[in-house]
Formats: structure tokens, C-alpha cells, sequence
């Protein structure tokens, strides 16, 4: 947690560029909190660099509110982040449905269709957006598309189990193409191993692809697939902090037959 904030403090002084992205997510972060936590309500915490500011905002409304709230974390990264803001910290267990769920995505597209699992915990940030009433994403403005791989080029993550990873590269690239590689750990030898024990594929798509909802349906059913970093129709709102400190918001239109 000391850490991520010295590193997030480096950040705003190092690059206009960089100072102009950290700026935008607090403002998503903030934005977000002060809208969407109420008093007595039990609250997802999502993971990632955007995230520091939204648990950062909580506990200074906490504090300055006294509000009651609990937060339920979705990493081990976030639960470190409730704790070290003297938060209330919860689990499914106790909490098995929240009022809404903050957290972060690599790209939201047009239609609010997310890519999420940058930072490996796509399996636990499902499942809480899942027991969820409503997730509330925040983002700066380079995660903000039109459709998937316009900005974020590091691929679609797919958690597998481990004993299972090369059949499944070779299932999805035969399906769909495109190069799934197994993602590599940077301050270890070997594979990032997830909060779960599993490998993290990532999907270099083509750029063709458009029917994510049926794909992310038929990835999912690939024996030993755990979750793929697709999330469709999920999430209710996003944030996405300006270069200009403006708030862009994006909401879901879900169209009824």
C-alpha cells in the first residue's frame, strides 16, 4: 500500500502526461464515491492504480461523515488498501450481495462492454460485480473506446488452470485466431500466478471481432477456462476523468424487445 501511493506520488511529478492521467482518476474516483456510497451500505472494492483514489475518498467521507460502510475486496490488493485506510473490512460470507461494486477496466467500448483483468484479479472482480446491485466503473480518458483494441493493446485475459493453458491457447487461436500467449511475471521466473493458484492467458484478438457476448459465452465453456476478462453488459455507469478535469460519464442502455 506505502508503495502504490509513493508510486502514485512519483507519478504526479514526473510527466505532464502522466500527472494529467493520475488527475483524471481521482476525479472518476471521487465523482464516483461521493455519488454512488450511501451511509449503511455495503460496498465492493475493485483493484487497480484508479482504485487508491476511490478507497482514498471513502475513508475521507468516512472520517468527515461518519458514514457506515462496509467494503468488500476483490483482491488482495484491495482488501491491503481497506485495511490501511482503517476501513471496514467484509467478505461474501457475511456480505453476499452489495449495493454496488467501484472498480476500474483496461477499455470500456460503445456499448459499455468491458476488458478488465490487467492486473490479474478478473476472477474475484467478477464475482463481486456479480453480487453487486450495480458496478460503477472510474477510468481515465485513454480507457474510453468505440470497440475493443482500439486503446488497449495488451489483449483479453482468460484465467485458466495451469495443467490446462496450452490446449486452450491452441482452442482459442484455432476458433477465433489471433495469438493467446501465457503471461509472464516480471519480478519472478515463470508465469503470473493469480490470488486463485492459476495462469493468466492474453488474447491478441483480430480486429474483426464484434459479437463479444456470444464469444465470451463460448470461451467460457472451454474446459478448464475459470473466467475470461470479459465483461458484458455488467456495469450500470463509468467515469472517465478528462485531460481538461472534466467528467465524461457512460451509462448502459439495455434495449427491451
Amino acid at each position: 500500500m506505502v508503495r502504490s501511493l509513493v508510486r502514485i506520488a512519483r507519478l504526479l511529478h514526473s510527466t505532464p502526461r502522466m500527472a494529467s492521467l493520475e488527475s483524471a482518476k481521482k476525479a472518476a474516483a471521487y465523482k464516483a464515491i461521493d455519488e454512488y456510497v450511501q451511509n449503511n451500505t455495503v460496498v465492493g472494492i475493485g483493484s487497480g492504480s484508479t482504485v487508491v483514489h476511490a478507497v482514498r475518498r471513502l475513508a475521507e467521507r468516512v472520517e468527515e461523515e461518519g458514514l457506515s460502510v462496509v467494503c468488500v475486496p476483490t483482491s488482495f490488493q484491495a482488501r491491503q488498501l481497506i485495511i490501511e485506510y482503517n476501513l471496514t473490512l467484509g467478505d461474501l460470507e457475511t456480505y453476499p450481495q452489495l449495493d454496488c461494486a467501484i472498480d476500474g477496466a483496461d477499455e470500456v467500448d460503445a456499448e459499455m462492454n468491458l476488458i478488465k483483468g490487467g492486473g490479474g484479479c478478473l476472477l474475484q472482480e467478477k464475482i463481486i460485480a456479480s453480487c453487486a446491485k450495480r458496478l460503477i466503473i472510474i477510468a481515465d480518458y485513454t480507457k474510453s473506446s468505440q470497440k475493443f483494441g482500439e486503446h488497449y493493446k495488451k489483449g483479453i485475459p482468460i484465467e485458466v488452470v495451469p495443467m490446462a493453458y496450452v490446449p486452450i491457447q491452441h482452442k482459442i487461436e484455432k476458433t477465433y485466431g489471433g495469438i493467446v500467449k501465457i503471461r509472464m511475471a516480471v519480478a519472478k521466473a515463470g508465469p503470473v500466478i493469480t490470488d486463485n493458484g492459476n495462469f493468466i492467458l492474453d488474447w491478441h484478438f483480430p480486429v474483426d471481432m464484434t459479437d463479444w457476448n456470444k464469444i465470451n459465452e463460448e470461451i467460457s465453456l472451454i474446459p478448464g477456462v475459470i473466467e475470461t476478462g470479459l465483461f458484458i453488459s455488467m456495469a450500470e455507469k463509468a467515469f472517465f476523468g478528462m485531460q481538461d478535469g472534466s467528467i465524461k460519464e457512460q451509462i448502459l442502455h439495455i434495449c427491451k424487445i
